[in-house]
């Protein structure tokens, strides 16, 4: 197909195709002409992935860059490739806490890996984010959480880890598995934090609610 065309079927701008392909995010087309080049599937699959990443997954340009990056290496071992691909995708602490407050969260974080059996490094960008959230429970008066609920949390995490690597380890090539990986991360994110959501609204409204519907 040609460009116009890729445009209509995704809905994405020609500009935008074109500032794509210059930033290497999307494969330059099979030049027909000087003028022309023609596009695939495997074109359309890719715009739909980067706008679902910008779209539902609200990450920045720079960062689905870095993310395809990872997934169009083929040097690496598919667990290097997804820590790869998933680094961008997990929120950066801020900084700002004492340092006692903070490495205080993080040795709250080593020992449930620890506790957990986990083979993750605590000095992770994920473990780092944890720690921050941490802090920032104990400064709004939660300081308890770590020691009340965070372990039924990493359970929880655990099993919801499991769901989405079995569900990716049926992809068939290593593109397809990443690619996977990364949409299930990012948009399962979203889905999670939804289902999240209405199980809290369906708690509250069965403890305080009545049998009142909630919304």
């Amino acid at each position: 197909m040609r460009i116009g065309e890729l445009s209509r079927r995704t809905g994405v701008p020609v500009p935008t195709i074109k500032y794509y392909v210059r930033e290497g995010m999307l494969p330059a087309g099979q030049l027909t002409s000087p003028n022309q080049a023609s596009y695939d599937d495997a074109h359309e699959r890719r715009l739909r992935l980067i706008r679902a990443l910008l779209d539902v997954g609200g990450l920045k340009v720079a960062a689905i860059a870095e993310i395809l990056a990872a997934v169009d290496d083929p040097g690496r071992t598919v667990h290097d490739v997804l820590g790869e691909a998933t680094s961008p995708i997990v929120p950066r602490y801020p900084g700002g806490a004492p340092d006692g407050e903070l490495e205080a969260a993080r040795e709250d974080v080593r020992a449930l890996v620890k506790r957990c059996g986990w083979r993750v490094d605590s000095e992770a960008p994920a473990a780092e984010a944890l720690a921050g959230a941490l802090v920032a429970l104990g400064r709004v008066g939660h300081a308890a959480f770590a020691a009340e609920v965070l372990d039924d949390y990493a359970a929880a995490a655990e099993q919801v880890a499991r769901v989405d690597l079995a569900y990716v380890g049926r992809r068939a090539g290593l593109d397809d598995l990443v690619e996977s990986v990364v949409i299930g991360t990012v948009l399962g994110d979203a889905v999670f934090v939804s289902l999240r959501r209405l199980a809290h609204i369906d708690g509250s409204a069965r403890a305080f609610g009545g049998d009142k519907t909630a919304r």
